[in-house]
C-alpha cells in the first residue's frame, strides 16, 4: 500500500504554546484532532494546558499501559479503566469535534476491534428490568472483581437487591437498587463517605479490561495458544488461570490471543487530523527495537529456564504491537503535523508558528545583587507593550503569594485570569492564572511567563486524587474468630464470632466470648466498647467471675496514676520556664518561602504555623512532627531554623548517622545561601581543624545554625546562645542523648521529626503531654510508588533494574539474611554484567561500609545489594527501583519503612516484593504482602506505625517497666486507661484511682436488636458498623449514621431501627447512673450503677410522680405499667432514661453554680 500521511514540520511550537495550536486546529478543521505525546508526563501537562487555553473542547485521553512490554504485571486498574471508557466513546462515536490526547506508547500498540468494543455493554433504565443474574455475568466476563466494597474503577459489590459498580473513567461508583427484576433506581455516590451525590435515570457499563473472558475469547485463546507454543502442559499458571476463566496477572501480554481480530487506533478515527510531539519519530523506532530486544530475551529465557525461574511463553511482538511498516500503513491516510519547539526555516513540509521559549530568570536567582522581582517588574513592563502577559502559577495559593510579592515590587494592573477567556488579546493587560506549565514562552501578541521560570525548580504535578489508607487498613483491623480480646470488667478473652441469641423471646445479636475453662460471655452488641483488642496473638485467658483480672486492673491504676502524675508534672515544669520568643523577620520571611521549589501541602502549612506560634509564646516548644518518607518535615525544621538564627539565636540539627547529617547540612547550605547566616557541620567527616573551629565558633557565637551527630551533644560542645533544637529520625536516639539534650539549656524550644515515632514519644502525644503535628498529604508533585508481588523472576528483574539504569536511576535490592547476600550477588553479577553492584550488611566494619554507602550516595554503582541497613534514614532521590527478596519473610512496618527509601522525586518508583516459585505463602505472609501491595496512596506510614504499636504493645514513657503492664491488659486498654487519668488529673481530680467510667448499662426489652445479616451479609462490615455505633452519643450523631446506611445499604430494616432507638436510650442510662434496665408486657425494672443515684431527692420526687405505680425492692426501682406491645416498650424504656437523667443532669447544674458561687 502507497502511504498518503502528509507530514508538515511546525517549528516555533515550545511546549504549552502547543496547546494554543491544538485548540485552533480543532476550530479551524472542525473534526477530531489526535495529540501523541512523547510520554504520560507530557499528555498529563497537554491536558492542563488545554484546560487553561481551550476550556470548552471536548478532550478525551488515552493512556498507554503503565507496564513494560512482556511484564509479568497487568497495567493498573485505573489505566485500564479510564482506556476502555474512551476507547467505548470513540466505538458509539461522538457528536462533536474533539480533541483525543493519547502517547506514543498507546499509539503504537494494536487494540480490541471497535465491534466489539461497541456491542460490550450493558445498558439499564430505572423502572425497567433487569435480569440479576446476567449483570452478574456480564460484570465477570467484563473484568470486573468482586469485592465486600468498592474502592476504585473495576470493582464490583452485590448485597441482596443492592448491587455497587464502579465503572471505567472518573465519575465514580454508581449504586443499583433491584426490587425484583425491576430497576427502582440508580444513583452516584461517594466511596469513601459512601453517601449518595445524584440520582441517575439510567446506567450503561463498558468493559474495564481489553480482554473480555467469555467462552469464545478462552476457546480463541487456548487455540492461538497451542498454535504457537504447541500442547501446554502444566507448568504454565497463565495456561492453566485462563483455561478455567480466571483471571492472571499480566495476561494482558497476550491480548491477541484472546481476539479474533485486532485494530490500531486510527481504526477508531479515520477522519481525524494528527500532531505529534518533536520526538514521537525517533522514540518510536527505539521502542519497536527494545521490544524485539524484549521478545527475543525471553525466548532465551525460556529455552534456558533453571529451576528458581517462572515460565513464560512470549507472545509474538508483531500482533501486540506496530513495527515501522505498520505504522505508516495505519497512519497513511491521515493528515499529520509535526511539532519542534525551536524555530524551523520556511520551506517545503517546513512552517514556523513563530513561538519561542520564554526568558528564565536563573542569573538573577543567582546573583548575590539582583532582585528577581525586580528584574521579573522590568520584563513585564516591555512585553506588556505587545500583548498580554499571563504568568502561570502552580496552584491557587502560589498564585496569590505571586500577586504579593508583584505588588511589593510596585506592578500595576493585575488581573486574575481563570481561564484564557478571561484573557483580552489587547496590549496592556498583566493576567495571573493556574496553569501548571515548566517554562514559558513568548508568541505573536501573547507572552506566559510560568511560576518556575521565576522561583526556580518547580516541580510539575498535580494532588492526586488521595486513596483512603482506612480503607485497606479496616481488613487488617477487623476482629477476626480466635483473637484475643480485653473485656473491660472480665479481663482477656477470645473472640470466637458474632452469634444470634434470643433473649426474652427476640432475637439479639451478641459477640461470643470464650474464657478460661471452657466459660462463655455473650456481649451484647449495642455494649462493644467494653471490648478492646489485646494487641498479642498469645495470651492466658482470665476466669469469669474470678477475682484475679479486678486485682490486676487495680493494682495497674495506682501504677498508672503515678506515670500520668509524672508526665504531668514534666508539662507543668515546661510551661513555668521561660523561652525566647521567637517570630521571623517579616521583611525576608517571604523571600526565604519563596526559595521552596514546592506548593507547600495544607499539613505541611499548618505544621509550620503550629512551630511557629509556639515559638512566639515565650514557652519552651516541644513539638514532634510526625510525617511519611519525603512529605516535607525538613522544610518545616528549616523555616523554624531561619526564624531562630535571624532572631539572634543559635540552632543545633542533630541527625543519627553522618550520612543523614551530611545530606541535611548539604541542603541547609544550598537553602541559606544569600543571608547573613554561618551554617557549619560536625561530624566525623569532618576534619579534626574544621571540628574545633566549628566548636569555637559555636562558643563564641559566630556559628548560627549547626547540622551534625550525636557529636554535637558531647561534653567539649559549648553554646553561646542555643535557642533551638531540631532532632530528626527521633526514633534512633537512646534515653542517654536525649537527657543531655535537655541538659544542654532548659530553656530551648525542641523540635522533633520522625516518620515512624516510637511508643514511647506516640503516647506523650496521644497523652498530650507533649504537641504533635502530623503531615499526612503528599507533596502535590509526589507519584505513589508501585507495587508489585510476584514470584521470584530473573527476566522481570533484570528488566526492573535495567530499566531503572537506563532512565540514569539507581536501585536497591534487599535481602532478609546476610547468608542470602551471595547467591543474590552472583546472579546480578552473572546476568547483569553492565551493571555496578555493591554489598553492604551491618556487620561490615564502621569504615568500609561508610565508604560504600557514600559511593552509592554519590552515584558510582548502580545497585545497591544489602541487609535491612537500608531501611534507617537513607535519602538518594535517583534512587527508584526497590528488590525485597523473600518479602513474606519481613514485617508489615519493616517492608514499609525499606519501600519507603524509594520514591523519593518526582519519578515514578517501583518495588518489587518477590516470593519463592510455586511456593504456597502463609495466610499472615499472604495478608500483609497484599496489604502493602494495596496501599499504593501516599501517606500510609503514620496509620501502619500506629497499627504496628497496637499489635507489637509500646515502650515505657518514663522507665523500663511498662511493656509489662501493657501485657497485662493490652495497647488499646492501657492507652485508654492512661488517656483517662491525664485528663482527671487535669481536671483536678485528685482523689484514689478507682475510675468509674468503665461500664456500660444493659439494656433488656424484648425486641429484636441486631443489623440483620441479610441487610449488610459481610461480618467484618457488620462487627465495624457495631464499633462505629458504640461511639455515638447524640442524637444527630445517630441520625447521621442512619442516613449513612440508608444510602449505603437501602431502607433501614425494623431490627435496625431499633437498635439505633436502643442506642439512645442506652447514652441516657449511661447519663444517669442505671446499670441495667428490663422492660417487659407487665412493667419496668431499673438497677444503678453501684447502687447509687446522683440526685436522691430527685428520685424520690420521680417516685412520687408515678403515682404509686413504682416502688423499691431489693435495690432495684420496680414500675408496675403495661407495655404490650414492642413500641410501646421501647417508649417506656426511653422515657424512664429521659427522665431519670434529666434529675441527674440538674442536680450537676447546681452543683456546678453552687461552686463558682463559693469560688468568688
Amino acid at each position: 500500500m502507497t502511504a498518503l500521511f502528509s507530514k508538515t514540520t511546525l517549528g516555533g511550537a515550545p511546549e504549552g504554546y502547543d496547546a494554543h495550536l491544538l485548540a485552533r486546529t480543532l476550530r479551524t478543521e472542525a473534526r477530531p484532532v489526535v495529540h501523541i505525546a512523547r510520554d504520560d508526563r507530557r499528555l498529563e501537562a497537554m491536558r492542563r494546558a488545554l484546560a487553561f487555553c481551550a476550556p470548552d473542547a471536548l478532550v478525551l485521553t488515552l493512556p498507554a499501559w503503565d507496564c513494560l512490554p512482556y511484564d509479568r504485571v497487568s497495567p493498573n486498574a485505573e489505566v485500564s479503566a479510564a482506556r476502555m471508557s474512551t476507547l467505548a466513546a470513540l466505538a458509539h462515536g461522538l457528536p462533536v469535534p474533539f480533541i483525543l490526547l493519547t502517547t506514543m506508547n498507546a499509539a503504537t500498540q494494536r487494540l480490541p476491534a471497535r465491534g466489539v468494543v461497541a456491542e460490550a455493554s450493558f445498558k439499564a433504565d430505572v423502572g425497567g428490568r433487569v435480569n440479576e443474574d446476567a449483570l452478574r455475568r456480564f460484570l465477570a466476563r467484563m473484568g470486573f472483581s468482586p469485592t465486600s466494597n468498592v474502592t476504585e474503577p473495576g470493582d464490583y459489590a452485590v448485597r441482596g437487591g443492592i448491587i455497587d459498580v464502579y465503572p471505567p473513567g472518573d465519575t465514580g461508583p454508581v449504586r443499583l437498587d433491584l426490587f425484583g427484576d425491576v430497576l427502582d433506581g440508580a444513583r452516584r455516590f461517594d466511596p469513601v463517605t459512601q453517601r449518595t451525590i445524584e440520582k441517575l435515570r439510567g446506567v450503561e457499563f463498558a468493559p474495564v479490561s481489553e480482554i473480555i473472558l467469555d467462552d469464545p475469547a478462552i476457546m480463541r485463546f487456548r487455540q492461538n495458544y497451542r498454535i504457537e507454543f504447541g500442547a501446554a502442559g502444566n507448568d504454565d499458571p497463565l495456561y492453566e488461570a485462563v483455561s478455567t476463566g480466571r483471571k492472571h496477572q499480566g495476561m494482558e501480554h497476550w491480548l491477541p490471543f484472546f481476539h479474533a481480530q485486532m485494530e490500531t487506533l486510527f481504526d477508531y478515527l479515520p477522519e481525524s487530523s494528527v500532531m505529534m510531539d518533536d520526538e514521537v519519530p525517533a522514540r518510536r523506532l527505539a521502542r519497536w527495537e527494545m521490544i524485539a530486544d524484549q521478545y527475543e530475551t525471553r525466548q532465551l529465557a525460556m529455552a534456558n529456564r533453571s529451576k528458581h525461574d517462572t515460565v513464560y511463553k512470549p507472545c509474538p511482538p508483531g500482533l501486540l504491537y506496530l513495527d515501522d511498516a505498520a505504522w505508516q500503513e495505519a497512519i497513511g491516510r491521515h493528515y499529520g503535523v509535526q511539532l519542534s519547539p525551536l524555530p524551523q526555516p520556511p520551506g517545503p513540509g517546513m512552517l514556523d508558528a513563530g513561538g519561542r521559549i520564554g526568558r528564565d530568570f536563573a542569573p538573577e536567582r543567582q546573583s548575590q545583587e539582583t532582585n528577581v522581582f525586580d528584574a521579573l517588574a522590568q520584563h513585564i513592563a516591555q512585553r506588556r507593550l505587545q500583548g498580554p502577559v499571563v504568568l502561570a502559577s502552580y496552584s491557587e495559593g502560589a498564585r496569590e503569594r505571586l500577586k504579593t510579592l508583584l505588588q511589593d515590587a510596585r506592578v500595576p494592573e493585575i488581573r486574575i485570569a481563570r481561564d484564557m477567556r478571561d484573557v483580552t488579546m489587547k496590549p496592556g493587560g498583566l493576567y495571573l492564572g493556574v496553569w501548571p506549565l515548566e517554562h514559558g514562552f513568548e508568541a505573536k501578541g501573547l507572552s506566559v511567563i510560568s511560576e518556575q521560570d521565576v522561583l526556580g525548580d518547580r516541580l510539575i504535578g498535580a494532588p492526586r486524587k488521595r486513596r483512603r489508607a482506612e480503607n485497606f487498613l479496616t481488613e487488617a483491623q477487623a476482629l477476626s474468630p480466635g483473637d484475643l480480646v480485653v473485656h473491660v470488667e472480665h479481663g482477656v478473652g477470645r473472640y470466637q464470632g458474632l452469634e444470634t441469641i434470643t433473649a426474652l423471646g427476640a432475637p439479639h445479636e451478641c459477640l461470643h466470648l470464650e474464657y478460661a475453662e471452657g466459660a462463655r460471655l455473650y456481649l451484647p452488641v449495642e455494649n462493644i466498647e467494653l471490648l478492646s483488642r489485646y494487641g498479642h496473638e498469645e495470651g492466658l485467658l482470665d476466669r469469669l467471675g474470678g477475682g484475679a483480672w479486678q486485682a490486676r486492673k487495680a493494682r495497674l491504676k495506682d501504677r498508672i496514676r503515678l506515670v500520668a502524675e509524672q508526665l504531668i508534672r514534666v508539662a507543668a515544669e515546661r510551661a513555668l520556664r521561660k523561652a525566647p520568643v521567637i517570630e521571623p523577620p517579616l521583611d525576608l520571611w517571604d523571600s526565604f518561602c519563596a526559595r521552596f521549589p514546592y506548593t507547600e501541602t495544607e499539613d505541611q502549612l499548618s505544621a509550620i504555623a503550629d512551630v511557629m506560634e509556639d515559638m512566639a509564646r515565650g514557652i519552651p516548644m516541644d513539638r514532634l512532627i510526625v510525617g511519611d518518607v519525603g512529605f516535607g518535615k525538613t522544610e518545616v525544621a528549616m523555616r523554624a531554623a531561619f526564624a531562630a538564627a535571624m532572631a539572634g539565636h543559635q540552632v543545633a540539627i542533630i541527625a543519627p548517622t553522618t550520612l543523614l547529617a551530611r545530606q541535611h547540612y548539604k541542603s541547609f547550605a544550598e537553602r541559606f545561601r544569600g543571608f547573613p547566616l554561618n551554617v557549619r557541620p560536625l561530624s566525623r567527616f569532618v576534619s579534626a581543624k574544621e571540628a574545633a573551629a566549628t566548636r569555637a565558633g559555636l562558643a563564641d557565637g559566630t556559628v548560627d545554625i549547626c547540622i551534625g551527630t550525636h557529636a554535637l551533644l558531647a561534653k567539649s560542645v559549648q553554646f553561646q546562645s542555643l535557642g533551638l533544637s531540631i532532632i530528626d529520625e527521633e526514633q534512633h536516639f537512646g534515653v542517654g542523648h536525649k537527657e543531655r539534650l535537655k541538659d544542654l539549656r532548659s530553656e530551648v524550644h525542641v523540635l522533633t521529626l520522625t516518620a515512624t515515632p516510637i511508643p514511647r514519644t506516640l503516647q506523650l502525644s496521644l497523652s498530650g503531654v507533649r504537641d504533635l503535628s502530623i503531615i499526612g498529604t503528599p507533596p502535590v508533585d509526589r507519584l505513589a510508588i508501585r507495587t508489585y508481588v510476584s514470584e521470584f523472576d530473573r527476566v522481570m528483574l533484570r528488566e526492573a533494574l535495567l530499566r531503572e539504569h537506563y532512565r540514569g536511576g539507581q536501585s536497591f535490592f534487599v535481602v532478609p539474611r546476610i547468608s542470602d547476600l551471595p547467591e543474590i550477588e552472583q546472579f546480578l553479577r552473572e546476568d547483569m554484567p553492565e551493571l555496578s553492584v555493591v554489598v553492604a550488611h551491618g556487620q561490615m566494619a564502621a569504615g568500609v561500609l561508610d565508604e560504600r554507602i557514600n559511593a552509592f550516595y554519590d552515584g558510582r554503582h548502580d545497585v545497591l545489594l544489602a541487609t535491612t541497613i537500608v531501611e534507617s534514614g537513607l535519602d538518594i532521590p535517583t534512587a527508584n527501583t526497590m528488590i525485597i527478596h523473600r518479602a513474606d519473610i519481613f514485617g508489615l512496618s519493616q517492608l514499609y519503612q525499606i519501600r519507603g527509601r524509594v520514591g523519593r522525586a518526582k519519578t515514578r518508583a517501583y518495588c518489587y516484593l518477590t516470593t519463592r516459585p510455586r511456593k504456597p505463602l502463609t495466610n499472615d505472609a499472604a495478608k500483609r504482602l497484599r496489604l502493602l501491595g494495596s496501599l499504593d496512596s501516599l501517606g500510609a506510614g503514620f496509620t501502619l506505625a500506629s497499627q504496628d504499636l497496637d499489635l507489637r504493645g509500646a515502650g515505657n514513657l518514663l522507665g523500663d517497666e511498662q511493656s509489662g503492664h501493657i501485657r497485662e491488659v493490652g495497647y488499646e486498654l492501657y492507652q485508654s486507661m492512661l488517656e483517662d487519668m491525664i485528663a482527671r488529673l487535669r481536671a483536678g481530680e485528685m482523689g484514689p484511682a478507682g475510675g468509674d467510667d468503665e461500664w456500660s448499662p444493659q439494656i433488656n426489652l424484648g425486641v429484636p436488636v441486631m443489623i440483620p445479616e441479610a441487610y449488610v451479609t459481610d461480618l467484618d462490615l457488620r462487627l465495624g458498623l457495631y464499633r462505629r455505633l458504640s461511639r455515638l452519643v447524640t442524637k444527630v450523631e445517630l441520625e447521621g449514621f442512619a442516613a449513612e446506611l440508608i444510602d449505603r445499604f437501602g431502607p433501614l430494616p425494623k431490627e435496625v431501627n431499633t437498635l439505633l432507638l436502643v442506642m439512645r436510650i442506652k447514652s441516657m442510662c449511661k447519663r444517669a447512673g442505671i446499670a441495667k434496665l428490663d422492660v417487659g408486657p407487665k412493667g419496668a425494672t431499673v438497677q444503678f450503677h453501684r447502687d447509687k443515684f446522683a440526685n436522691p431527692a430527685g428520685l424520690v420526687v420521680y417516685l412520687h410522680a408515678q403515682n404509686g405505680a413504682a416502688r423499691i425492692k431489693d435495690n432495684k426501682i420496680v414500675i408496675l405499667r403495661p407495655f404490650d406491645s414492642e413500641s410501646d416498650r421501647i417508649r417506656g424504656a426511653f422515657g424512664i432514661a429521659r427522665d431519670l437523667a434529666e434529675k441527674v443532669v440538674s442536680q450537676a447544674k447546681k452543683d456546678k453554680s453552687a461552686t463558682e458561687k463559693t469560688k468568688k
